[in-house]
This record gives C-alpha cells, sequence and structure tokens, in this order.
C-alpha cells in the first residue's frame, strides 16, 4: 500500500471517531457523556457512567489535542476532566468511583484497580497537554493511593481491587475473589500504561521504580517464557488460576511493555539492559499473537486451553491493537510479514468494522462476517482503542519514512 494514502485514510478515521464522540456521546440534560448509545445512535438516559469509558474520552480528547492542536478537542476534555472531578472522585476515602447513576450519584463504589488506572491514565494524558495543575495534583494522589493500598510489597505487582475505603474487597468485577484471582494480567497492563503516562509528566523516582517493578512482573510472572503468551488470572503467590489466550491482550501487551522500557531507558540510561530485554521478548509475543489470526486478515478473540474452544469473535478493540502491534514488531525487526499484518488489520477494519452508515466501529463480527453487539457506546465501547491505533499508526508511519 501507498503508506501517503493510508496515513491519508487513517487520519481521516481519527477525525470521523472524535465527530462522532463530540456529536453522541455528551450528556445534554444530566452532564457528563451517556453510559450507553446503541447501534442507530440512539441514547439510553438510564444508563449508568462508568469511570472507564469517561476515562477513556479524556485520554481520547487529551491525546487529540496534543496531537492536532485543534482547540475544539479542548472542549470535548475539558468536559470529561469535569466529570470525573465532579462525579467519579470520592471526596471521603479518596480514589474513583466504578460507577455512578445517570445524574452522577455513586453506584459500584469498589475502588477495583483496573478503574484506578484508567483513571490516572486520562488525568496524566489531560495533565500533560493542558498543564492543568488539579489534573496532575489529583493523578498523583491516585498514583499514592494505588501503591499504598493496593501495592503486594512482598510478592510484587498490584490486587486485583480494594473496597471503598481501600480495605480488602469482599469482591472484583473483573475476576473471581471466591477463586482467587487477585492478580490478573489485564489489570497489570493498564497499571504500567497509566505509569507510562503519568512518567511522561511526572518524571518522578518512585513512578520510574514501579513500572521497573511492573516490567519485572510480566518477565517472571506474567509471559509464559516458553510460549511468550501471557496467563490472565493468578493468585496472591502468581499462581496460574486460569489458563486461556487472549490474542489481542497479547498483542496490545507487545507494544505497551516496549513503550514503557524504551521511556525508562531514554530517561535513565541504566534501563538499557531492561529495554534490550523488554523488546525481545516483546517481538516474541507478537510472533505468539500472529497465530490467532485467520487468512482473513483477522484476529480471534480467546482461545481457551483448557476446553479447546476457539472464540472465533473479531472484536473491534482486538483488530486495533493488531494494528499497531505489528507495525510495531516490523518497526524493531524489519521483517515484512509484520507490515503485512499490520496493513490486512486496516484492511479487515475497513471492511468489516466500520460502521459508513451511523458513524464509529461495530463492536466485532463473527466468523461469517455477522455485525455483534448493539453498543457504539458502552461502560467498554469507547474511543480509546480506535483512535489511539490511528495516532499510534500515524506517528510510526511518520518514522518509516
Amino acid at each position: 500500500m501507498d503508506f501517503d494514502q493510508l496515513r491519508a485514510e487513517l487520519r481521516q478515521e481519527h477525525k470521523d471517531i472524535l465527530a462522532y464522540w463530540q456529536r453522541y456521546a455528551p450528556d445534554p440534560v444530566n452532564g457528563g457523556f451517556y453510559g450507553r448509545v446503541d447501534y442507530q445512535n440512539r441514547p439510553d438516559p438510564n444508563a449508568d457512567k462508568g469511570i472507564v469509558l469517561n476515562s477513556r474520552i479524556l485520554w481520547t480528547f487529551s491525546a487529540a489535542l496534543h496531537h492536532t492542536q485543534h482547540e475544539d478537542y479542548r472542549t470535548t476534555a475539558d468536559q470529561a476532566f469535569a466529570a470525573i472531578q465532579q462525579h467519579f472522585v470520592d471526596s471521603q476515602y479518596g480514589g474513583v468511583f466504578w460507577s455512578v447513576s445517570p445524574t452522577g450519584q455513586p453506584k459500584q463504589t469498589i475502588k477495583q484497580l483496573y478503574g484506578q488506572a484508567f483513571a490516572l491514565y486520562g488525568l496524566s494524558e489531560y495533565a500533560r497537554v493542558t498543564n492543568s495543575a488539579p489534573a496532575l495534583a489529583r493523578a498523583k494522589e491516585l498514583f499514592r493511593l494505588m501503591v499504598t493500598h493496593a501495592y503486594d510489597p512482598l510478592k510484587g505487582g498490584f490486587l486485583e481491587a480494594r473496597a471503598r475505603d481501600w480495605s480488602p474487597a469482599s469482591d472484583y468485577i473483573l475476576s473471581k475473589r471466591d477463586n482467587q484471582e487477585v492478580k490478573t494480567m489485564n489489570t497489570h497492563l493498564h497499571i504500567l500504561e497509566a505509569f507510562t503516562c503519568l512518567y511522561r509528566v511526572w518524571p518522578d523516582a518512585t513512578v520510574a521504580q514501579q513500572m521497573r517493578g511492573m516490567l519485572d512482573v510480566f518477565l517472571k510472572h506474567i509471559i509464559e517464557p516458553k510460549t511468550y503468551r501471557m496467563n490472565l488470572f493468578m493468585d496472591e503467590n502468581w499462581r496460574v488460576r486460569k489458563t486461556a489466550v487472549s490474542y489481542g491482550h497479547d498483542i496490545e501487551a507487545s507494544w505497551l511493555l516496549p513503550e514503557a522500557a524504551d521511556l525508562l531507558a531514554k530517561v535513565n540510561t541504566k534501563d538499557k539492559p531492561l529495554q534490550k530485554t523488554v523488546r525481545t521478548v516483546a517481538i516474541n509475543m507478537a510472533r505468539a499473537a500472529s497465530t490467532g489470526l485467520d487468512p482473513d486478515g483477522g484476529m480471534n478473540y480467546e482461545y481457551d486451553t483448557t476446553t479447546k474452544h476457539l472464540n472465533r469473535e473479531r472484536s473491534w478493540w482486538v483488530m486495533a491493537e493488531a494494528m499497531v502491534g505489528f507495525l510495531n514488531a516490523y518497526q524493531q525487526t524489519n521483517e515484512k510479514p509484520f507490515l503485512d499484518k499490520s496493513l490486512q488489520s486496516w484492511a479487515f477494519i475497513k471492511k468489516h468494522l466500520l460502521d459508513t452508515k451511523n458513524g464509529e466501529w461495530f463492536s466485532g463480527v463473527d466468523e461469517t462476517y455477522k455485525v455483534l453487539g448493539n453498543d457504539k457506546i458502552s461502560m467498554w465501547k469507547c474511543p480509546y482503542h480506535n483512535s489511539r491505533a490511528c495516532l499510534e499508526m500515524l506517528d510510526r508511519l511518520e518514522h518509516l519514512r
């Protein structure tokens, strides 16, 4: 493909994604953003609002402002920051709620570390581009709360969740406490992502120390050294509680881990050996993840190693991460098959996931290309994976020139 044409397509798609969210996401009655909008762009005014969605909106429009300098994006970023400050921040115990009612009243008050991480991620990017002192102060506070109350100083890593007052939680949202799934790959991946974003705007030694510790956790406990696939659920002592292959998370981690290691090495040359190790592992992770690809360029969702069941859904976020992960692997190796896989991912997205009638992306399609789901906006359906993929691709293609 002509790289100039590809960049033009991705630049336009990025604009289209942002335009969709600016048009259909804002809640004109209760403020903030709707918790759910369907495929026909009809909002559900009774849907609860989640910290993950709001934080991802904050990150998306902050990153867009950083990359384009279009002041129109600042307005949406400001709205997202205000919504988090007014409705999601726990003024009594600190941290953020998992969800609030449509009018902004606390609903799920558990301190799920996944939610804290995304709030930190969005706040850090917003502070980076706007120089907002309140946003940076909130980000620093979140970081300290997470480390103080959820970091495991003996075994490393972070516990999955805490109660509202940061005491031990009786239940988790993303894993099963009664099955001792107290440490998860997904939460650790996005904590590292958030710490990396924070470190760009606040290069504090404690943040760097936590980033090194997180990378060490991935290298020692989460990534299988023989298969280069990631364990999904673990107990307090890192014993694996469930075996499955998440192709999307594997390819996403294959570029997020070296991103963190590269930033550490850029600031401190002593981190060069860690950077080299992580890059080598990440390339092998991309090779392993490629086994989840079908000949049509679609990446399957998950393979259960116990039941041998292959989930052949091609999810919107998996395809977005595949596009970036394989291009990153090509940049590191100059192996053309990686480039081909990245381009095939974009071709698949254009053909099967873009909703050319109502805008944005479908949640996914099955192996027969039947559209799945009915949410353009939800607790999980957000503008972060696809808009970030566009920005990452544009930056990386510019370097390839």
